[in-house]
């Protein structure tokens, strides 16, 4: 495919991701309660799918870098679309409810949960809880947008159970550090913890990096660019578009 034909083939996947998102936040959190459509369709045995795409996971342990590698690859791909985390923790410095996260308190995100609003949800670190609005990932996977969930180890493993009864096809992708002790110098190096709460993210980190293998990709970030080359490439493969 010539330069120009890849460039116009990404402006209407992004314009086609634009459209998407804007209905999508005109009611972020609302949606199908529990026991109405999902929207997906029934297949002929009865089953539900969901037509479009295969969604993305990317799962990886505290500090590796998941958000930096998001950039990157919605900087240089914009069509692709990444979910919007709900969670009880409170906002960090430069973080817009919306935009990084929907800023829920307690019992707004109970309230969710309990009408089945919420693709995953998960207690992260034993300080705060965190779930995937379900409704959104629906409507891109059907319009055909690359959609990437961005959750914990949890998370992955609740998707994993609930991909057959909502009909999704699901690729799992893990970022890794280039070792442990990377791990725990970006962790300290960004500052935004205290010692207690870096102590039970190292403690959960452990456990993460040793579920890669329950993974289909993994990818190591020793760089950014590189990081989010390798992911395009799996999203690229996943919905046939040019690397």
């Amino acid at each position: 495919m010539s330069a120009s034909g890849r460039d116009a083939r990404k402006q209407d996947g992004a314009q086609a991701a634009d459209a998407v998102r804007e209905t999508a936040a005109e009611a972020p959190l609302h949606g199908n309660r529990q026991g109405d459509a999902t929207g997906a369709e029934s297949s002929a045995g009865g089953s539900p799918r969901v037509t479009g795409g295969r969604l993305m996971v990317l799962t990886g342990p505290t500090a590796v870098g998941k958000g930096t590698v998001e950039a990157e690859l919605r900087r240089r791909h914009p069509e692709v679309w990444v979910s919007v985390s709900a969670t009880t923790r409170a906002p960090r410095p430069g973080e817009t409810n919306g935009r990084t996260y929907w800023f829920l308190d307690d019992a707004e995100f109970l309230d969710r949960e309990r009408h089945g609003m919420f693709l995953e949800t998960a207690v992260v670190h034993g300080m705060a809880r965190y779930g995937t609005p379900l409704e959104p990932v629906l409507e891109h996977l059907r319009a055909g947008v690359p959609t990437i969930l961005e959750i914990d180890l949890q998370g992955a493993r609740r998707v994993r159970q609930r991909a057959k009864e909502l009909g999704l096809d699901v690729v799992y992708v893990f970022l890794a550090p280039p070792s442990y002790d990377e791990l725990v110098r970006r962790l300290i190096g960004r500052g935004t913890e205290n010692e207690e709460q870096r102590r039970r993210r190292l403690e959960t980190a452990r456990i993460e990096l040793a579920s890669e293998s329950e993974f289909d990709v993994t990818i190591v970030n020793r760089d950014v660019t590189q990081a989010a080359d390798e992911l395009w490439a799996v999203i690229a493969r996943e919905y046939g578009l040019p690397l």
